[in-house]
């Protein structure tokens, strides 16, 4: 076999998840300041799904065929020129970010401060359902500056983001309040939070009032606003695809009109943030939760299982 090819998921043709196959390309050589990693796993996120169906084709563009994978657990396997602080056989973590996807693959290149550490003792492939839960770190922390004694609420609780979320919300200190699918609120209750709440049967208007609402569908954004205390903060991941001009021009307005402005971002940690998240699990405060472990060649089926909704934790998919 030639050593200079490689399996990865790729796709020809904007669609659903069907039209994901596994194909051979060419290995990726390591430029200066990068890093070659030998992919053991890697989660499916949201957004390659948007990515996958056409949704975001202004950005993604015609060019096929495109690849899927936005984070991933493994070892490094070379350096490039001039790479530093990490070295070969590291076992890492880490998230391509916002320039695309790729990590569904035997091999991707990485830039070195993309990565962090795993943990000692930590399966790399329930590792791989933790790289997304520096947005979580980054959303309470950072940009809500969630303190003891306040109330969370996490909507999408079940779900990657969400889950890490009702984890860091209770080991912060704050009271959590969950909203998922009634399937899940068991789910919910055994990572910490203190209420679950089925947000289907449920309306917004009967959940009280919070100091911090943590959301991450990105729809009813309104209404979410509406439950801030005096001083509350909202911080959002996401947007309404559906209605993504009016979405968007929301979140841009609520910095100048009514109580609360809602903060949004889009997640691209940095090895300060992959140390912050190795602390989490190291000292007992995070853990992964993988809901189904598929391999490689049913990447379709996890991104078909993903699409379906009702989630625990993160679909991981094992390279090897």
């Amino acid at each position: 076999m030639d050593d200079r090819m490689m399996r990865a998921v790729l796709f020809d043709r904007y669609g659903g998840p069907e039209v994901l196959y596994v194909g051979r390309v060419p290995r990726p050589e390591p430029a200066p300041g990068e890093v070659l990693v030998r992919v053991r796993a890697f989660s499916v996120n949201g957004g390659e799904l948007a990515a996958r169906s056409g949704s975001l084709r202004l950005l993604t563009g015609r060019r096929f065929p495109q690849r899927v994978g936005l984070d991933l657990t493994g070892e490094v396997a070379a350096l490039g020129y001039g790479t530093t602080d990490v070295a070969v056989g590291d076992r890492v973590w880490g998230i391509v970010g916002r320039t695309g996807f790729g990590t569904a693959a035997e091999y991707v290149t990485v830039r070195a401060e993309r990565l962090g550490r795993v943990p000692d003792g930590l399966d790399l492939v329930e590792a791989a359902a933790l790289p997304v839960a520096t947005t979580a770190i980054t959303a309470l922390r950072d940009k809500a500056g969630l303190r003891p004694g306040e109330r969370l609420l996490v909507r999408g609780a079940a779900g990657g983001v969400g889950n890490a979320a009702v984890q860091l919300g209770r080991a912060y200190g704050a009271e959590v309040t969950a909203l998922a699918r009634a399937a899940n609120l068991d789910f919910v209750r055994t990572l910490g939070a203190h209420h679950a709440v089925d947000h289907r049967t449920v309306p917004p208007e009967e959940l009280g009032s919070f100091d911090v609402v943590l959301d991450t569908v990105g729809t009813d954004l309104r209404a979410l606003r509406r439950l801030l205390s005096p001083g509350g903060r909202m911080v959002t991941i996401a947007f309404d695809l559906t209605r993504l001009a009016a979405s968007l021009g929301y979140i841009a307005a609520s910095a100048v009109h009514g109580r609360g402005r809602v903060r949004f971002f889009s997640g691209n940690p940095r090895r300060a943030l992959f140390d912050d998240l190795a602390r989490e699990v190291a000292e007992g405060r995070l853990r992964p939760a993988v809901d189904t472990c598929f391999p490689l060649e049913e990447t379709a089926a996890a991104h078909r299982a993903l699409e379906a909704g009702g989630v625990r934790g993160k679909y991981v998919v094992r390279v090897g």
